[in-house]
């Protein structure tokens, strides 16, 4: 009998304690459970971050880090869309919008070297194709037969397009297409002529056809054909109907998903038989997809409306834990417009007003350990609308300005037992002011100076413990702004939209402000956590629940809120985040947890 050694080419190792990495196939022995362990394969969808905007009838292409989304409906049968969206593996971002708007068009390639083919483009159907090099589309050669609803395989210079039909009125088509970098060719019709087809493949030398609607009822159906090269044959019935539907992978390794807008069901395909695989989170049809067999993206759709889900496959060793928020403890009171400081495990949070109504002013303040909120003592002032050091901790916080009802210039320090004031704050009095930073070192700007006529303010100034400078003129906000949010430190912060700002974000390095690239939804009164380069940017007046993340040079979503509100406490890192209180949210908290990953151990018998 052979070893284990000898078939695996690895010894069984006694440890005391499971790695934190491993390999299919490896295994140890842990003395400390007595029990015989390894990584084993897991296959689950998970939730990511939301496209920007509803989308179904939308084209897609690329990997599950590298994904292109494009074109599409916003609500069918809306208007077609033009713009195009770049998935980078934790969110979405903008990319160059499509010459044309176009919906239920084919995709296919990589992020940066991608192909749109045929469509609807804003009522007629048509035969364009376009290329994308990672931010700009230009036209490619137009094929032969405008029709939309294709399925599509390949690369941007290796193509295959097939079925579609035309509205109105309606003619289907088992057309197929081959396309090589500039022109198109007629290559071997279907067998069964039919639009919204279901698709995987490599491209030209394999794909899949996967059921679709036939003429003339649009009824769904669940025949297969598969393309080897030179011809369509016949391959095993789907299990159920497809509609609609999108996979990835070869004709004889593929895995195929979305299949109908109440379905969640996948399955994988060997070339001869389909098996059942893990269900989606959203059942849906004429989504998009990116990736491979083993590591896919399903996006947008339509589950009775479009849609802006997002999910990953993976069927590997790593387990993954998809970023949320969930719910954390209430805060003592219901409270908006108030400050925050510290991290997900021990804030601080202060101020306010009170609400619903009579919206009274407070000086409340709590503390939080990760799981409740404990009352602490009130501020000497009660104040609505102050600004913090948001880095400060539960026994150095920073509270400065706001309004009492009256504009106030008065600054307030917490020891961990007691707020004490300490000097006046240097220019106007005012509110809706930002901080960041810690007690000892922080950096306030912006504000609003109140009464008619009175503009939102653009001055700086910075806190050192014991006393306030007021920066000169060319250290001022590039746009002047009340109620936005910001991270960051003394020396590097990001400062948010903000009622004056619009949607406009900048940089501070430590001597001047510099405006950056504005965030996808422009907002007002929102939270934020993080720091300059690497900041979470959720929530705002609408209210909303947007969650966005910044990078340092580009904006990408991240998951929605549970529950929408403004003018709310925050703090945390762009991973592990606190939103708290706010208006329209009652006294809730929510935690926000970024993407995690782990190895898959699993125990195996001993004999």
């Amino acid at each position: 009998m052979s070893t284990y050694r000898e078939i695996v080419g690895k010894k069984i190792k006694k440890v005391s304690a499971d790695p934190s990495a491993g390999v299919d196939g490896e295994m140890w022995y842990n003395s400390t459970t007595g029990t015989l362990r390894g990584p084993a394969l897991i296959a689950a969808w998970s939730s990511a971050a939301t496209l920007p905007g509803n989308r179904t009838y939308l084209g897609g292409a690329g990997t599950q880090t590298a994904a292109l989304a494009f074109g599409g409906a916003l609500n069918p049968p809306g208007t077609a869309q033009s713009g195009t969206f770049e998935y980078d593996g934790s969110g979405w971002s903008s990319g160059g919008d499509l010459p044309a708007a176009s919906d239920l068009s084919g995709g296919m390639g990589t992020l940066t070297a991608a192909l749109k083919t045929f469509g609807r483009s804003g009522g007629p159907v048509t035969a364009e194709a376009f290329e994308y090099d990672g931010s700009t589309w230009t036209a490619g050669g137009d094929g032969g037969t405008a029709r939309w609803g294709v399925g599509s395989a390949g690369t941007q210079t290796a193509g295959l397009a097939f079925g579609g039909f035309t509205t109105p009125p309606h003619t289907w088509y088992a057309n197929a297409e081959e396309y090589n970098g500039s022109s198109w060719s007629e290559v071997g019709d279907l067998s069964t002529a039919r639009s919204q087809v279901g698709f995987l493949g490599d491209g030209q030398t394999s794909a899949l056809c996967v059921g679709g609607e036939t003429p003339p009822s649009f009824a769904a159906i669940n025949t297969v054909e598969g393309w080897n090269g030179s011809a369509w044959v016949s391959e095993t019935n789907y299990p159920g109907v497809s509609q609609g539907g999108v996979g990835t992978g070869s004709e004889s390794d593929g895995y195929f998903f979305t299949p109908s807008p109440n379905s969640t069901n996948s399955f994988s395909y060997d070339g001869s038989a389909w098996t059942a695989g893990a269900s989606l989170a959203t059942g849906r049809q004429n989504g998009a997809r990116a990736g491979t067999t083993t590591a896919a993206l399903a996006f947008g759709g339509n589950d009775g409306s479009a849609g802006n889900f997002t999910e990953e496959y993976n069927n590997s060793t790593t387990a993954y834990t998809a970023a949320a928020w969930a719910s954390g403890g209430n805060y003592p009171i219901n409270s908006g417009d108030f400050s925050g400081a510290g991290t997900t495990t021990a804030s601080i949070a202060f101020g306010g007003r009170v609400y619903p109504g009579p919206n009274a002013v407070t000086g409340v303040s709590a503390t939080y350990d990760g799981a409740s909120w404990t009352a602490g003592p009130s501020l000497t002032t009660a104040r609505m609308l102050a600004a913090s050091a948001k880095n400060g901790t539960t026994t150095a916080a920073l509270c400065t300005g706001g309004s009492e009802p009256s504009l106030s210039d008065k600054c307030e320090e917490f020891n961990g037992s007691s707020w004490t004031e300490g000097p006046n704050y240097p220019t106007t009095a005012q509110f809706g002011d930002q901080g960041v930073g810690i007690q000892t070192a922080a950096l306030i700007s912006g504000g609003y100076g109140g009464g008619p006529g009175s503009a939102y303010l653009d001055a700086t100034s910075t806190y050192n413990g014991s006393s306030w400078t007021a920066l000169s003129a060319p250290s001022n906000l590039q746009d002047s702004r009340f109620s936005a949010t910001a991270t960051g430190t003394s020396t590097a912060a990001l400062m948010m939209a903000g009622t004056g700002g619009a949607g406009k974000v900048e940089s501070w390095n430590g001597s001047a402000w510099s405006e950056q690239a504005e965030a996808i939804t422009a907002r007002t009164a929102g939270g934020s956590s993080g720091t300059s380069t690497d900041t979470l940017y959720f929530g705002g007046e609408g209210p909303t629940g947007v969650t966005e993340g910044w990078d340092g040079t580009a904006w990408s979503t991240r998951p929605t809120m549970g529950t929408a509100r403004f003018s709310l406490a925050s703090c945390g890192t762009s991973t592990l985040a606190l939103a708290t209180g706010g208006f329209t949210s009652s006294n809730s908290t929510e935690e926000f947890t970024g993407e995690t990953t782990s190895l898959n151990i699993k125990d195996f018998a001993t004999s």
